[in-house]
């Protein structure tokens, strides 16, 4: 165990220390708004009637925004600064939360997704943003370690998002079946669904107000204008830097290890109920119940491994934790039992740094060029997207237990770049501007 020096400077500068506890409501306002959109998928499903690839295009929708919108995000942090991202995307996600009422008005599923597309564009913006200003609120040396403190609050909006959705929208659905619905009159019907989009669009209007209180106090919150100081240049040149990014071994793996991580993180996370159901031969209620543990061992473990880092290198403890959470699934796979359960439990544990801990490896060392490196790494997230399929795959022809063998293999991914970066020369650290 190594103790590193770094520890005895501020982790945030103090002309910072403001700027950085508003930069931490964003992350659990992200956090918040991404959880309460999990259900929905479940929801519209009943709401409209529709079949599973319809009601599946909420999360393409989500997705795909954040895929969009990381490039534009890019050039914005770029030609302005990290801070005039933020703006942009608080405001453009509060708009899309806004969406949801005149969406539960018209009464239309296709509103609604114009609404979430919004909302998620702007989170996309935001996230691109906001991670690598944190990284600049004070010396690039503490920067992997930074950027894990402000990620630990992304599980508590997690955890509110959770909450909310599960006592404001979910109770809130009609016991119709889509039988009995089918055979009901229009007006009945209508007055219904109206006051069932009146239970999913109350929660995302009171996250719009949120968004706009935290747009306000960023906005009139003055920060040290570094900019100036290093004399940054605004021109954006993004066949370049493209080019520069490319060449670049390490952030290239770093953007291919953040892929698989949050696919892996989706598939531990999407197939928990059905796992505790088949492994304890029990309902969806006790394995929503398993969620929410899992979800509360996400969020202290992220506080836990924080301090670790101030006496582990961060890519230490990314292999060892990428390591045990990829034993933990095949331990998974030979026991569906309850001590399987409990494995699965533990893997939010290992999840906990792993994002963060990517993020500001991969970014580690680019200086201006972060800016449009840190839009390849948020649309990485698009492997959450992408994987979980492959895993529906293995339960449809083996078990959900089986399947597990799927986020096992993205944790060996996940591993083996750990290890490419603990074999590379120790790099000069200098202080990053938030520019």
């Amino acid at each position: 165990m190594t103790t590193h020096t770094h520890t005895q400077t501020p982790l945030v500068s103090k002309e910072m220390v403001v700027p950085f506890i508003l930069l931490v409501l964003c992350f659990a306002a992200w956090g918040a708004a991404a959880n309460m959109t999990d259900p929905l998928v479940k929801v519209f499903s009943k709401i409209f009637t529709m079949s599973s690839v319809q009601s599946a295009l909420v999360q393409f929708s989500y997705y795909g925004a954040y895929f969009c919108l990381a490039i534009p995000a890019a050039y914005i942090n770029k030609r302005f600064s990290y801070k005039t991202g933020v703006l942009t995307g608080l405001g453009m996600a509060a708009i899309g939360a806004f969406l949801f009422y005149p969406a539960s008005q018209a009464m239309t599923y296709g509103f609604f997704l114009v609404a979430l597309f919004v909302l998620a564009g702007g989170l996309s913006i935001l996230e691109t943003s906001a991670n690598p200003y944190v990284m600049g609120m004070g010396t690039q040396q503490g920067a992997t370690r930074r950027l894990n403190l402000a990620q630990s609050f992304n599980p508590v909006g997690t955890n509110i998002g959770v909450f909310l959705a599960a006592t404001l929208i979910l109770p809130k659905l009609n016991t119709a079946t889509s039988g009995e619905r089918t055979n009901m009159n229009s007006e009945q019907l209508t007055s219904i669904i109206s006051a069932e989009l009146d239970a999913v669009m109350v929660p995302y209007v009171g996250m719009a107000c949120v968004l706009v209180f935290i747009w306000l106090a960023i906005a009139f919150t003055k920060t040290p204008n570094f900019c100036k100081q290093k004399k940054v240049s605004k021109h954006v040149e993004f066949s370049a830097t493209f080019k520069r990014l490319f060449k670049n071994t390490h952030y290239r793996f770093g953007v291919i290890a953040q892929f698989f991580n949050v696919a892996a993180q989706t598939c531990v996370w999407t197939f928990t109920i059905q796992y505790v159901m088949e492994a304890l031969d029990t309902n969806e209620v006790t394995g929503g119940s398993i969620l929410q543990y899992s979800m509360i061992t996400f969020l202290v473990s992220r506080f836990v491994m924080t301090w670790l880092m101030g006496f582990i290198r961060p890519a230490k403890l990314l292999m060892a934790t990428s390591i045990i959470a990829m034993l933990l699934c095949f331990y998974m796979v030979k026991m569906p039992n309850i001590s399987g359960v409990w494995a699965l439990v533990s893997i939010s544990a290992c999840l906990s740094l792993m994002f963060p801990t990517i993020y500001a490896i991969s970014l580690h060392g680019l200086g201006d060029d972060a800016k449009l490196g840190a839009a390849g790494l948020v649309m990485a997230i698009l492997g959450g997207a992408i994987i979980p399929v492959f895993q529906a795959v293995f339960i449809d022809t083996y078990s959900v237990a089986f399947s597990y063998v799927v986020p096992a293999g993205c944790f060996i991914i996940v591993a083996a770049y750990a290890a490419f970066d603990l074999k590379t020369k120790v790099r000069v650290f200098n202080n990053v501007a938030p520019c």
